[in-house]
């Protein structure tokens, strides 16, 4: 089983450091490979995600990935800005279904913002549409009127749009994974106003003609945005596309307590996966030492599951952090009177103790 590690920039090295340490504590047979990606990649070859970095990722079965980003590199050129390189992968790679678990766990209900009787027990999977929507359709652009192409004034524009296939092959992962839960689907679009989806509403809609076990719902993004923090455990599995996806997903992550919990997973057609937490790479508390590693101890643990083929060894890491959590360690993000305040590696430890 071959690993490429991309840990990034930020705090992406130190809580991928700890997810690696508690990969190794598995005795599994492990092939680790470790490379540069984004901004650290953008300092060492001059690109965010340099083709040595990308024919590695093309040959593991599964990526582990930190995070990219830093406000230094905010005046580079778009493409060689880090967040490229995330772009990057999920379109060599072909990785359109992401997976973003929201499960708020016994232990930090208290840490929510919301009332605990609205998110004990909360267990949502939101399933983004990644490659592509308006992040990667074309034509895309800045114009000006200066250079006397087209009357008006300086504008800038992006493209929304969904092909048929891509939009049927999500709603069957999400019809796939609702079958092996609560059997309930809420498709998120803009259809009253968005012709690109109404169209992913119709597909959606003949797609779930060969799933008739699975309750179908419909709701606008709007209002999805407001029913995640009014009724969240209405839902069970939430499919949508790419731009609407990145933004209701980080919504669900604060419903369990910190962003630092959320681990996510994006899958191709053959289960090759980048698996990396759905926080960013903090370069503001880079180098402290208080980073939430369980994230990416989690997305560890989704990566055995879904592309190494090891789901006992995924079991064995989250009963761990559930007894990590239940012993009262807390990292600076989900701390809070009456528990133990503790630094990444101390957290990483603690996790690695806990699988016994």
């Amino acid at each position: 089983m071959k690993i490429a590690v991309l840990p990034g920039d930020g705090i992406g090295p130190e809580i991928v450091a700890e997810a690696v340490k508690v990969l190794k504590a598995l005795n599994l047979k492990f092939e680790l490979e470790t490379a540069p990606v984004g901004g650290a990649a953008y300092e060492a070859a001059g690109h965010p995600l340099p083709e040595s970095t990308l024919k590695l990722a093309k040959q593991a079965d599964a990526i582990l990935f930190g995070a990219v980003g830093d406000w230094k590199y905010d005046t580079l050129d778009r493409p060689l800005r880090p967040e490229q390189a995330i772009l990057g992968l999920r379109k060599h790679l072909g990785l359109f279904a992401n997976f973003r678990p929201a499960i708020c766990y016994e232990q930090l209900v208290g840490a929510s913002s919301l009332k605990p009787e609205l998110v004990a027990g909360l267990d949502i999977l939101i399933i983004r549409e990644l490659t592509g929507d308006i992040y990667f359709g074309q034509p895309r652009g800045r114009r000006s009127a200066a250079d006397g192409h087209f009357p008006g004034a300086d504008e800038a524009f992006d493209t929304m749009r969904y092909t048929r296939p891509e939009i049927e092959r999500i709603a069957r992962v999400a019809f796939e994974a609702a079958r092996k839960r609560g059997k309930k689907v809420t498709s998120v679009d803009k259809a009253n106003v968005l012709e690109t989806f109404q169209f992913w509403k119709d597909v959606v809609i003949e797609t779930h003609r060969d799933y008739p076990d699975v309750e179908l719902q419909h709701m606008y993004v709007d209002n999805a945005a407001m029913q995640l923090v009014k009724a969240p455990k209405a839902f069970d599995v939430i499919v949508t596309g790419n731009m609407f996806g990145d933004i209701l997903s980080d919504e669900a992550s604060m419903l369990t307590g910190s962003i630092g919990m959320l681990p996510s997973a994006s899958l191709n057609d053959k289960k090759q996966g980048l698996y990396e937490p759905s926080h960013g790479s903090a370069p503001d508390i880079a180098g402290q030492g208080v980073a939430n590693p369980l994230a990416t101890i989690l997305s560890a643990a989704m990566m055995l599951r879904f592309s190494l083929n090891q789901p006992e060894a995924a079991d064995r890491i989250e009963a761990a952090v559930k007894k990590v959590l239940a012993q009262g360690l807390r990292t600076p993000d989900i701390h809070s009177a009456g528990t133990t305040r503790v630094g990444t590696v101390q957290m990483g430890d603690a996790v690695l103790k806990a699988l016994g």
